[in-house]
């Protein structure tokens, strides 16, 4: 059994490992994972692609392997896993994609029965706060939803326009949003979305306002270990946080804690809150896993990855109480080299 006295012995496999401009965060919880546990840990790197930076990121990730696509199903996915368990001894899995979680929970007790330990939502949480369900979430919970419709083709479309008005956000179901000032460019973002994430893709309200971002880390009993609210300072074409810093304000944290409370939410999730002009708090997305930019919540002294971690082999952990407000995060790109033939490798035989 891991001991406070030995993590440091740990062998913990990552996903999440891209780093295009609407990053995973696998790079972020490793870096997070080796401050709070010791630049021992053994990572290994859980790919999709023969492209994800984090393959070869040699000084972070000792050792990347290729997975199935979610799409090939939780037969495939297990086979593969023990496959590298037993190369790897893997201690910990952290899955960083939304669209992968559903198969890692759903091995999750058969990976336990190997040795390998996870701390992920169930199915029905990770269900209720999907964005095709999120409404109504919120209308059960008293939590404030900006409205939307279910788009499954054009006639639904020009519904929500009339509805909703212009601008409107288009979001895929799984990833991505665009805001549309036109139909014409609802249409494009609306074919675009459902021919990468399939359907329905959804209509959501614009609402105008300040952007915040909440980091936080459930202990799947109503509670949570860690809160840290960041207030988006740039932001990304794909309206992504690319600068961040972090804030104080006990509205956001009672909003974390009334999220918690409601789901009993286990693992790491992420709030996109919307405050208006009237200081009204507006649920936009709830993602179920660290943000990318979860590195951050280490720097302000509530290390979340590192804390999950610990979670997942049973320690009770006390919960945070304070963060260090003003720590600002500035993403930026580099021209990482690497030699063709690591490149040649992962994609010929899946691992590096």
């Amino acid at each position: 059994m891991t001991t406070a006295n030995n993590y440091a012995s740990l062998c913990i496999a990552v996903t999440g490992l891209n780093a295009n401009d609407n990053p995973g965060p696998g790079i972020a919880v490793i870096r997070a994972l080796k401050a709070g546990l010791g630049d021992g840990i053994r990572i290994i790197g859980l790919s999709y692609e023969s492209m994800e930076p984090g393959i070869y990121m040699h000084e972070l990730v000792n050792k990347t392997y290729q997975i199935p696509y979610p799409t090939a199903g939780v037969a495939a996915l297990i086979n593969r896993i023990e496959e590298v368990h037993g190369k790897e001894k893997l201690d910990l899995i952290i899955p960083n994609f939304d669209a992968e979680l559903y198969n890692f929970i759903k091995i999750a007790p058969q990976l336990q029965l190997s040795g390998i330990r996870t701390f992920l939502p169930s199915h029905a949480q990770l269900s209720l706060r999907e964005k095709i369900n999120l409404a109504d979430f919120g209308k059960q919970n008293g939590f404030s939803i900006p409205a939307d419709h279910k788009l499954f083709n054009l006639d639904d479309l020009n519904y929500a326009a009339d509805i909703l008005g212009f601008p409107l956000v288009i979001k895929g179901k799984f990833y991505d949003a665009y805001v549309a000032h036109t139909l014409d460019q609802a249409q494009k973002s609306f074919y675009q979305l459902g021919a990468t994430w399939g359907y329905p893709v959804i209509a959501q309200q614009f609402i105008k306002g300040t952007e915040i971002n909440i980091a936080a880390l459930g202990d799947g009993n109503g509670n949570n270990i860690s809160i840290v609210p960041m207030r988006k300072l740039y932001i990304t074409e794909k309206g992504k946080a690319w600068a961040g810093v972090t804030i104080e304000d006990p509205k956001l944290i009672a909003l974390a804690n009334s999220f918690a409370k409601a789901t009993k939410w286990r693992g790491g999730y992420e709030l996109e809150i919307m405050r208006d002009a009237n200081d009204e708090l507006f649920i936009l997305e709830i993602n179920p896993r660290f943000p990318a930019w979860v590195y951050l919540t280490a720097a302000a002294g509530q290390n979340q990855p590192a804390a999950l971690a610990k979670m997942a082999f049973d320690e009770k952990i006390e919960p945070f109480t304070g963060y260090q407000v003003g720590k600002l995060f500035i993403r930026y790109s580099w021209d990482h080299v690497v030699d063709i033939a690591d490149f040649q490798q992962i994609s010929a035989l899946g691992e590096l």
